[in-house]
C-alpha cells in the first residue's frame, strides 16, 4: 500500500508541475519591438499589447497572432487592363503599406493583404481605362497618385495606411510593341535626316560667310597695300624732288642725266623702234655749251657715236 500511495503522489506532483509550467507559459508573453498583439478575453476584444513583457490570465485571455507594424512591400502579379483605345496591357504594381491600428486590421477585414490586392486591381482598371496607351505609358506619376489616394482612403478604416503605389511594369501586346518600335525607328531616322540637313545647311552658310569675310579682308588688304605703295611712291618722289631742289642742279647736269637715261629706253628684246624725243636737241645744245662752244651738229655726231640709234630687231 505504501508503494502504491507513493507512486500516486509522484504522479500528482508531476501533473502539478506540468500544469504550473503550462500556466506560466500561457500567462507570461513577450511582444517584440515593432510588433503588436490583440488580446481576447472570453472571446471578446480586451486590449492591444505593446512591445514588452505582458501577463495574461491563463485559459481566459487569448493572444491572437502578432501583427507586424513595420512598413511592408507587396508586389502583386501582373494584371490585364483594357485601355481607352481597347488595347490590353499587363500592369505589374507594387504597394507600400503599414498597419497603424492592430484592432481594426484584425476585426474590420479578414485578410487585409488580399483586400489591398483586389482593391489595387479594380482601381487600376478604373484609372487606366480612361487613358489611351500612349497616356498610360507616359503618365505613371499621375496613375500612382490616383491609386494611392483611392487605396489610402479605402484602407483607412481597416487600420492600414498606404504610403506609396508604384507601377513596376506596363507591357503592351507584342504586336503593339513591334509597331511602336517601327514608329520610334522611323522617328529617329527622320530626326537624323533633319539634323544632317541642318548640319549641311549650317556648314554651307558658315563656308559662304567665311569666303565672304575672306574676300572682304583680301580686298581691304589690297586697298591698304595700294594706299601704302602710293604713299611710299609719293614720299619717294617728294624726297627726290626735295633732294634735287636742295642740290640746285644747273642746265648742264640735267642735260647730262637726260642723255644717260635715253639708252635705257632701248633695253629689252621687245623694243623694235626707238623714237628720239624732240627734247634731245635742247639737251645736246646744253651739252655743247658745257663743252665750250660745240655746235649742236657736232654734239649730234657725238650722240651717234655713243649708239643713239634704233635698236635692231
Amino acid at each position: 500500500m505504501d508503494n502504491a500511495g507513493g507512486a500516486a503522489l509522484a504522479i500528482v506532483l508531476v501533473v502539478l508541475i506540468v500544469f504550473v509550467i503550462i500556466v506560466l507559459v500561457r500567462a507570461v508573453r513577450i511582444v517584440p519591438q515593432a510588433r503588436a498583439g490583440v488580446v481576447e478575453r472570453l472571446g471578446k476584444y480586451q486590449r492591444t499589447l505593446n512591445p514588452g513583457l505582458t501577463i495574461l490570465i491563463p485559459f481566459v485571455d487569448r493572444l491572437l497572432p502578432l501583427l507586424d507594424l513595420r512598413e511592408q512591400v507587396v508586389s502583386f502579379p501582373p494584371q490585364p487592363v483594357i485601355t481607352e483605345d481597347n488595347l490590353v496591357v499587363s500592369i505589374d504594381t507594387v504597394v507600400y503599406f503599414q498597419v497603424t491600428d492592430p484592432r481594426a486590421a484584425t476585426y474590420e477585414i479578414a485578410n487585409y493583404i488580399q483586400a489591398v490586392e483586389q482593391l489595387t486591381t479594380t482601381t487600376l482598371r478604373n484609372v487606366v481605362g480612361g487613358l489611351n496607351l500612349e497616356e498610360a505609358l507616359t503618365s505613371r506619376d499621375q496613375i500612382n497618385g490616383q491609386l494611392r489616394g483611392v487605396l489610402d482612403e479605402a484602407t483607412g478604416r481597416w487600420g492600414i495606411r498606404v504610403s506609396r503605389v508604384e507601377l513596376k511594369a506596363i507591357d503592351p501586346p507584342h504586336s503593339i510593341q513591334d509597331s511602336m518600335e517601327k514608329q520610334m525607328r522611323a522617328e529617329r531616322d527622320r530626326r537624323a535626316a533633319i539634323l544632317t540637313a541642318e548640319g549641311t545647311k549650317q556648314s554651307a552658310i558658315l563656308t559662304a560667310e567665311g569666303q565672304r569675310q575672306a574676300s572682304i579682308l583680301a580686298a581691304e588688304g589690297d586697298a591698304k597695300a595700294a594706299i601704302l605703295r602710293a604713299d611710299g611712291e609719293a614720299q619717294a618722289i617728294q624726297k627726290v624732288f626735295d633732294a634735287i631742289h636742295k642740290g640746285n642742279p644747273d642746265q648742264k647736269l640735267l642735260a647730262y642725266q637726260y642723255l644717260q637715261t635715253l639708252p635705257k629706253l632701248a633695253e629689252g628684246s621687245s623694243n623694235k623702234l626707238w623714237i628720239i624725243p624732240s627734247e634731245v636737241g635742247e639737251a645736246l645744245k646744253g651739252i655743247g655749251n658745257a663743252l665750250g662752244g660745240t655746235t649742236p651738229e657736232a654734239a649730234g655726231g657725238l650722240f651717234d657715236e655713243v649708239g643713239a640709234k634704233p635698236s635692231e630687231p
